[in-house]
């Protein structure tokens, strides 16, 4: 068994793209898994942290800010695209592999492109509701699409679709760490409440800044707030606390590795609609608050967003409100026992439990073809 696993650019790709990796080398241990990834890309470092080599290529996406630096860049794609399906044509004929995964990202594109031409079978995994451009140019030459929403035969061939969930991190699944060993990882009273806000991976500006111009507010409504800045805030963020004394309200983390822990801690969770936290939350069933980014393409966080929103699964908090509007949202649904319980319920019932392994088998089911 041999496959090769292409996408990242963010945690949002790299997490399910690992988590079908160790599906498959849960089903065949001998199996030999290869990745190809964007040079300069968080894959680069996420992916031999787990303990999986890959392959960087040069590619890289549309600047769409017209700045000087982005139009010499943009200038240099076409040739980025061709060196890039040069280097998948040489690192396919080596490695022959069985099957071809694509999770979206710049790297998938060369990578599903070339495999497809080439004759190779390919398997398309779409995390959003709303499918990125990459995998609607590939679905024609795919052979299943796995996907995590329902609707999706708005975008690709309905015959190709398999709804499967989107695979998320072993420790999220398989969750059984306490409140109280939640609290005692990250320094909090566990007989306080608990806010968690994650911004992605990278972390998210308008979220930091929103808790950044309201630090008084945890310690006023004795709220502990466990706070994930990504890299680019991180030491503002810490240093603003120290300044105003509020280390014991607020836990400033630049990553958190373990994310179980956090949100066995959490009341209620604040976050991005990235698909993949969304998958990971209804899991974990925490009361939440979502400020979908606006920089990404097509909006399709907002799209994710409500799709849980119409379910009275979530409350939705537009990124341009956050700062005036998000903390008050906190305060009321952490009043509210009988609205948490009811969204805790509708989250649970959303969840896609076992999705690596669905994927698994229909890439058994495309192998026995």
């Amino acid at each position: 068994m041999k496959a090769i696993i292409s996408g990242g650019g963010s945690g949002g790709h790299i997490f399910p793209a690992v988590a079908i990796a160790n599906a498959i080398k849960g089903r065949y241990p001998e199996a030999e898994i290869l990745f190809v990834g964007a040079q300069g890309r968080m894959e680069m470092e996420k992916v031999p942290a787990a303990g999986y080599q890959i392959k960087g290529l040069p590619i890289a996406g549309l600047q769409r800010q017209l700045t000087l630096a982005n139009i010499i860049k943009n200038l240099q794609l076409p040739y980025r695209v061709l060196r890039s399906r040069m280097m998948v044509r040489g690192i396919i004929s080596e490695f022959q592999p069985d099957i071809v995964v694509g999770v979206g990202g710049f790297a998938s594109e060369p990578t599903l492109k070339v495999a497809a031409r080439m004759g190779y079978t390919t398997l398309l995994q779409e995390q959003n509701s709303y499918a990125g451009l990459t995998n609607k140019t590939l679905a024609k030459s795919a052979a299943t699409i796995c996907v995590a929403y329902e609707g999706m035969d708005r975008f690709f061939p309905a015959s190709k679709i398999v709804y499967t969930g989107n695979p998320v991190r072993a420790e999220i699944e398989q969750m059984q760490c306490t409140k109280q060993e939640g609290c005692t990882h990250f320094g909090v009273d566990p007989s306080r409440p608990v806010l968690l806000s994650v911004g992605g991976s990278l972390g998210a500006r308008s979220i930091n800044h929103m808790l950044l111009a309201n630090l008084q507010f945890f310690k006023e409504h004795q709220i502990q707030l466990v706070w994930q800045t990504g890299k680019w805030m991180y030491a503002e963020a810490a240093e603003a606390v120290r300044q105003a004394g509020l280390e014991e309200w607020i836990k400033v983390h630049q990553f958190i590795s373990r994310m179980d822990l956090a949100y066995a801690a959490a009341d209620v969770v604040v976050s991005r609609a990235g698909a993949i936290a969304i998958s990971e939350l209804c899991l974990v069933g925490k009361p939440l608050i979502l400020i979908p980014s606006p920089n990404v393409a097509e909006d399709h966080q907002t799209k994710n967003a409500m799709a849980l929103v119409r379910k009275e699964a979530a409350l939705m908090v537009r990124d341009a409100e956050c700062k005036e509007q998000g903390l008050p949202a906190v305060l009321e649904l952490m009043n509210d026992e009988q609205r948490c319980a009811r969204m805790s319920a509708a989250l649970k019932a959303m969840a896609s439990p076992r999705a690596a392994e669905k994927i698994v088998d229909e890439i058994d089911k495309l192998l026995k073809k």
